[in-house]
């Protein structure tokens, strides 16, 4: 493996990561904004609340590691992707913002109506962000990402691939989201809650699923290069994906909701990874590949040290984070 292609999986390993740990927090908000009024849906709120607040701010490390990999490592090719995409990317960054202040200020406003300002703020943008990144991702697939950049600014990122993009990217975070609420309900002895986020999890996987299957037809005829890779070297993987797609749903059928995230995590991961994979050796679709995009070697060799000293330094820190949010005991005694 060339110095450029370990750059390039190693900035696509911080894109899974992040559709993994950002994706189950934006489909709580999904969840928050369609749990209903404040007494019906106060239960499921509480819990979205003690679930994702002491992680919410470190899932986004990984979109930060993105994208200074992609700035240093492949700066043309980050050039052209926000001159063109530059009103997606709008759309993301307002939303993340709006999100992040919408939770923050939500557990400390003063009135009912401040409460359920903030509460649509943080849930409106938690659908908001995942459908354009889900179009910028799509935008880049089907090749309307020119290596020179500032392609057209609207038709750039609107086409059938970025549609599909947007609705499988809200859907899976959702489906990852009631997954792992139904696993943490579970583990805090609240039954019902459980069942009731396993049944979303169940009607949010099923819709993923249908529109996947269905995506078949606009990606062949919008985006031949992605298409031909999925159907090709990358097909193991969404065979994969497709397997514990399946695991996940029987789990959930079953409440056995702490499997049932394990397939959900692997199914989401295996179809991200496809997709990286069915079109490789591009960055930029039918426009640029990593060797073609890539850097200066000197900023190679500094990103791997850096990403060397960041292996043992915030990673572990990040891990023990998560160890330690789901152990009921501490998140008891936080509460």
């Amino acid at each position: 493996m060339s110095l450029a292609a370990l750059c390039a999986a190693l900035m696509f390993f911080g894109v899974v990561a992040y559709a993994i740990f950002a994706g189950a927090d934006f489909g709580s908000g999904v969840w928050d904004l369609l749990a209903g009024n404040a007494k019906r849906g106060g239960e499921l709120r509480a819990q979205i609340d003690k679930s994702i607040g002491p992680v919410w701010e470190a899932n986004h490390v990984w979109l930060i590691y993105v994208l200074v990999f992609m700035w240093t490592g492949f700066p043309r090719a980050f050039a052209a992707m926000i001159t063109t995409l530059f009103v997606p990317w709008l759309f993301v960054a307002l939303g993340i913002v709006l999100r992040g202040s919408g939770f923050a200020f939500r557990k400390f406003a003063e009135t009912l109506g401040q409460a359920r300002f903030y509460g649509a703020a943080f849930a409106a943008s938690s659908v908001i962000t995942p459908f354009f990144l889900g179009m910028i991702a799509g935008a880049i697939a089907s090749g309307r990402v020119p290596f020179e950049g500032r392609g057209d600014l609207w038709t750039s990122w609107t086409g059938p691939t970025s549609l599909v993009g947007g609705v499988l990217a809200v859907l899976t975070c959702s489906f990852l989201a009631a997954t792992f609420l139904a696993s943490d309900s579970a583990r805090a002895g609240k039954q019902e809650l459980a069942e009731h986020c396993g049944r979303r999890a169940l009607v949010s996987g099923l819709a993923a699923g249908a529109v996947a299957m269905l995506a078949v037809i606009p990606i062949e005829a919008d985006a031949k290069t992605l298409a031909n890779g999925l159907q090709g070297k990358a097909a193991p993987l969404v065979i994969v994906s497709a397997v514990a797609g399946l695991f996940a749903m029987w789990r959930l059928w079953s409440k056995r909701y702490t499997r049932a995230r394990v397939g959900a995590v692997i199914a989401v991961s295996a179809v991200v990874v496809g997709w990286g994979v069915a079109q490789y050796p591009d960055v930029l679709v039918d426009h640029a590949t990593i060797d073609q995009a890539v850097g200066a070697h000197s900023t190679q060799v500094g990103l791997l040290i850096v990403f060397a000293i960041a292996a043992v330094t915030a990673v572990p820190a990040m891990v023990w984070l998560f160890v330690l949010v789901n152990k009921g005991d501490w998140a008891t005694s936080a509460h």
